[in-house]
């Protein structure tokens, strides 16, 4: 089988022509044979003025480039979908799968021996392992790395955990609109993704754990010299694995995936750790169920100190060691003979660590954040399919609560009665958001973290229990039970609640139910009808989502590019 230039050629009837038109145009961009007879590395190139968080991958690419060139490849740079949470319409996640279609799609239409996927915020870098994944090409991961801290009035800031809580005091009338604004420019002083454990930080760190990335390449922030450093060393790694391997089926498995969830209980990551990384077991021979995540959480403390499980930031994690450091302290609940993009084995690959005397952000093991992981799995009658809550950043007293449901119909209308003064609503009520889910908003947005109602949050409270079948970022906080399956929209029992009714939640018990009987659900059920089609919903994209997209317990992946292919009637 031929590689570089000879390899998927385009179909004109006559393979030597097809080689020969290609070598014509490629030589327009100065190219000489000998570059052209070179193994090729290809680069993604996920840069875009709407993604602040990419602002360094143009330095990026030039450093692999170079790491590429020093190896004895030539390297390709290519374009892809790039992904900001801020700057998608409707939500980011609706554009998840879309992303990873493409990528997937242009590693398999290019030439590309091996293949560089630099990425960082929050969908970017699961839409880039879903792809690679089922493409399955020799790849590498290059995150771009966590922001640096901010500081206001000698506090020190991090998006996007500060931005909530700054939002939550001037909801609540502690901070004044002038101090709002001056925070507003502290809380992002660099390129780079969050500085905390929020959703980007979440899956770097699993990305090391599965084994696709260099070793210390999670934590090191984005504008550091170390970061351009290892995208050289990435783009050397990706030209020798040109010549072998591995690829991605051989590196994610059973074990890789087993890694990937005790990291994710470890670091006290996001709860959309859950979704993506089932997304992309999905595609590969090794699915996932989410009592995976609770029963390895049951076993693996929270033993790193950051926001918003804790107090630290990104940054901090990166000067006490990262992710190498951190799975010393882990060495028994991991897989440590799992195969790793180095080449050898994970246990191989991090053997080299800094131990950092004196830090305290990655606790040991006999002074853990948490005895339990950071994420919790939830079953009931509300939720036959799931839900997760983030219960290392949830309040103690509420972990069992039983409550008066407040229900709002969906995220527009949440927005528009939440702050009314007529709400009727108590701080031991709970707030029940629905039709929020993969189909129902469309695209699961980050609404679960629904906002105090600001006449309780005036009187000064700053918790109390929600949940939606939405996603919440994962640097935010607080008692919300997330990702409710099936969703309202597709007719799960959330669309049944109604404004009253109690609900119970008991955390240790892993219960979370609608205390309504059999006989008046079966009733309500008889009388619910499915909310209309949006016209928007009816063509292109938003149509093929909407029929396809599986439900949270499943990754929100679209069935026809899970492994097991479409869902069954």
């Amino acid at each position: 089988m031929t590689g570089g230039l000879r390899q998927g050629l385009t179909s004109y009837g006559d393979d030597d022509f097809s080689l020969f038109l290609r070598k014509a145009f490629i030589k327009a961009m100065g190219y000489s044979d000998d570059a052209l007879a070179r193994p090729i590395v290809g680069i993604t190139n996920t840069y875009s003025d709407f993604n602040p968080c990419h602002g360094n991958v143009p330095a990026l690419i030039e450093a692999v480039k170079r790491g590429v060139m020093l190896a004895g490849a030539m390297p390709m740079v290519f374009p892809t979908i790039s992904i900001h949470e801020s700057f998608a319409y409707p939500t980011s996640m609706f554009l998840r799968n879309l992303m990873a279609m493409d990528t997937e799609e242009m590693i398999r239409a290019l030439p590309v021996d091996s293949v560089v996927l630099i990425g960082g915020c929050d969908k970017t870098t699961p839409a880039q392992v879903m792809a690679m994944a089922s493409a399955d090409k020799p790849a590498i991961v290059l995150p771009v790395g966590p922001m640096l801290v901010g500081h206001f009035r000698g506090e020190v800031l991090g998006a996007c955990t500060d931005c909530r809580r700054l939002w939550g005091e001037f909801r609540g009338g502690r901070i004044s609109e002038a101090d709002i604004e001056v925070a507003n420019e502290r809380l992002v002083p660099s390129v780079g993704t969050c500085g905390v454990m929020g959703t980007a930080s979440t899956i770097a760190c699993m990305v090391e754990a599965l084994g696709i990335a260099l070793p210390g390449s999670a934590s090191i922030p984005a504008t550091h010299a170390d970061r351009v450093r290892i995208a050289e060393a990435t783009g050397k790694r990706a030209a020798e694995m040109t010549k072998g391997g591995p690829k991605p089926s051989e590196i994610l498995t059973r074990d890789a995936f087993r890694n990937a969830i005790v990291m994710l209980q470890a670091i006290g990551g996001s709860t959309n750790g859950v979704v993506h990384l089932s997304a992309i077991a999905g595609r590969t021979t090794s699915p996932i169920a989410l009592e995976d995540f609770d029963e390895i959480g049951r076993k693996t403390p929270v033993l790193v100190d950051l926001k918003p499980t804790g107090e630290h930031y990104m940054e901090h994690f990166h000067q006490a060691g990262g992710v190498p450091r951190l799975m010393q302290e882990l060495k028994d609940l991991l897989a440590l003979g799992a195969k790793h993009v180095m080449g050898g084995t994970l246990g191989d690959a991090i053997k080299k660590f800094e131990d950092v005397p004196g830090q305290t952000v990655i606790r040991p093991r006999a002074n853990p954040l948490r005895k339990e992981g950071g994420i919790a799995i939830l079953r009931g009658n509300l939720a036959p399919r799931g839900a997760v809550i983030k219960q290392g950043a949830a309040s103690s007293k509420l972990m069992q609560h039983e409550g008066r449901a407040v229900v709002f119909d969906s995220v527009a209308d949440m927005t528009k009665r939440i702050d009314d003064p007529a709400l009727d609503v108590t701080e031991d009520d709970i707030l029940v958001m629905r039709n929020a889910g993969p189909i129902g908003a469309p695209g699961m947005p980050e609404a679960g973290y629904l906002p105090i109602p600001k006449k309780l949050a005036q009187k000064g409270i700053k918790d109390m229990v929600r949940m939606s079948d939405a996603r919440m970022s994962g640097t935010a906080f607080g008692t919300i039970v997330l990702h409710i399956a099936p969703e309202a929209a597709s007719g799960g029992p959330l669309a049944l609640v109604k404004n009253g009714d109690r609900i119970r939640l008991d955390v240790n018990a892993r219960r979370i139910d609608l205390l309504v009987d059999d006989a008046e659900l079966k009733k309500r059920r008889a009388a619910w009808q499915a909310p209309p089609v949006p016209e928007v919903a009816q063509r292109g994209y938003a149509r093929l989502y909407r029929e396809h997209v599986q439900q949270a317990d499943e990754g929100c992946d679209f069935d026809f590019l899970a492994r097991s292919g479409p869902a069954s009637s």
